[in-house]
């Protein structure tokens, strides 16, 4: 198993920035990718962006891209999401969510992130 703890969120103005962390431990050898994903009330669960394990490789939502960014750190088994330029909109529960080589998926308990107009 993987288990995933998110940290980093809080209350920003509109135009800050938060940089959210998730920390992987357990079976991280397993991992081939870990991703981010929020929800706002009253919203479904949406993807925000994904990084590849192994290369480094990461791909966004649009309603993110260039705003956005996931790096991951090999040694501190930890990705990071760096949020520029934050909207109201972007107000939600951030969570972590990684996938295993074997196509198992592990989520985190989830980090609110409110970003005030």
């Amino acid at each position: 198993q993987v288990q995933l703890v998110e940290s980093g969120g809080g209350t920003v103005q509109t135009g800050g920035s938060l940089r959210l962390s998730c920390a992987a431990s357990g079976r991280t050898g397993s991992i081939y990718g870990m991703g981010w994903f929020r929800q706002a009330p009253g919203k479904e669960r949406e993807f925000v962006g994904r990084i590849i394990w192994s290369s480094g490789s990461a791909i966004y939502a649009d309603s993110v891209k260039g705003r956005f960014t996931i790096s991951r750190d090999n040694v501190k088994n930890t990705v990071y999401l760096q949020m520029n330029s934050l909207k109201p909109e972007d107000t939600a529960v951030y969570t972590c969510q990684s996938t295993t080589m074997s196509g198992y998926d592990y989520w985190g308990q989830g980090t609110q992130v409110t970003v005030s107009s």
